[in-house]
């Protein structure tokens, strides 16, 4: 008998597993769609390198930026696929697919990326399963709140859309900007400064760090601050992928796909984009602009019918709206994280 066999019997007699040696190898592919100087670049490389700690070195993973390895739009299927291993997706980007997780975009709800992406995620960890089936879900989170920056005039009440070509963040913004009289132009976010700066656009929903990040700031002047919406964004990782590895393996998985870690996704990126706001109020020529209670009482109201069409397109899916709704405020309640 070899020395390894007499140490392995020796081993297993004392009932040690030695799953170190056992376990695969896996090399994971992460894939995003933001420039590599995003926030998210690190939030995924910290994500990959707490996953590899906690696997013992045993899952690597490579992130892969700016739509290297498919169009923004089909991050979810490339997950579902294989195509990648870990995606980031925004829900919102393909309207009815996702339509309970489109709870987080309605506006005036969500005021603080850390608390919102913590609240967003313990709450919707029961309906994942079901909305997302296709793939694991590892986290959602949001970024922080944002609202309107124009060009050619200063947006502070719901009439103030009317006739405005305006470039929205997602599918419910879309919505809003359609039931306030205005026209929807669809880019994506590099492109928009293109769009405004030739006249396609007059003005665009945006986070505040992210319109100095892609020079939007160059290109508009007056800046609503107010919570106005916000953007739910989700981690999910190939099934397959998933189902291979060992239980150590999956358990590095899990302790990094849960509401803890989407706090630490959210934290960083919403730190820069709230340093953005201060860095516009330092530019020449802005006006940065608040609302007034009577200014956003306006806003809540016209975008009552908002909250109805989510409803109506979760009640289809077999989940009581109502009940999803007051779950997710005292989530956010629970994480301060709710808008006053």
């Amino acid at each position: 008998m070899s020395m390894r066999k007499m140490l392995l019997g020796l081993l297993l007699a004392l009932g040690v597993t030695p799953a170190c040696a056992q376990d695969k190898t896996f090399d994971l592919k992460i894939s995003h769609w933001v420039p590599a100087s995003h926030p998210l670049q690190k939030a995924l490389e910290d994500w990959a390198t707490a996953v590899e700690k906690a696997s013992g070195g045993t899952i690597k993973s490579k992130v892969f930026p700016a739509q290297q390895l498919g169009k923004a739009f089909d991050h979810y299927d490339m997950a579902r696929d294989g195509i990648a291993d870990v995606t980031y997706v925004n829900p919102g980007y393909q309207p009815g697919r996702f339509p309970i997780v489109g709870a987080g975009e309605l506006p005036f709800l969500m005021s603080d990326a850390k608390g919102g992406s913590e609240a967003l995620d313990a709450w919707y960890r029961k309906y994942a399963d079901k909305e997302m089936k296709d793939v694991k879900y590892c986290l959602a989170f949001i970024h922080s709140p944002s609202s309107f920056h124009s060009r050619t005039r200063k947006i502070v009440v719901p009439d103030d859309i009317k006739g405005m070509k305006i470039r929205p963040a997602h599918a419910t913004m879309a919505n809003f900007v359609t039931l306030l009289g205005g026209t929807n132009v669809q880019s994506s976010a590099p492109e928009v400064r293109d769009i405004i700066e030739r006249g396609v656009a007059d003005a665009v929903t945006f986070p505040w760090g992210s319109l100095v990040l892609f020079g939007i700031d160059k290109v508009t002047k007056y800046h609503m601050d107010a919570p106005l919406y916000v953007t739910t964004f989700v981690f999910v990782m190939n099934k397959d992928k998933y189902s291979q590895m060992s239980d150590k393996q999956k358990k590095a998985i899990d302790d990094n796909c849960n509401t803890e870690a989407a706090g630490r996704v959210g934290e960083p990126w919403g730190k820069f984009e709230d340093a953005g706001l201060d860095k516009v109020k330092a530019e020449e020529g802005h006006e940065v602009y608040k609302l007034t209670p009577e200014q956003t009482a306006l806003w809540k109201k016209a975008s009552e019918p908002l909250v109805k069409a989510w409803a109506d397109n979760v009640r289809k899916t077999g989940v009581d709206p109502d009940a999803a709704m007051a779950e997710l405020k005292a989530s956010l309640a629970k994480y301060n994280a709710l808008t006053q």
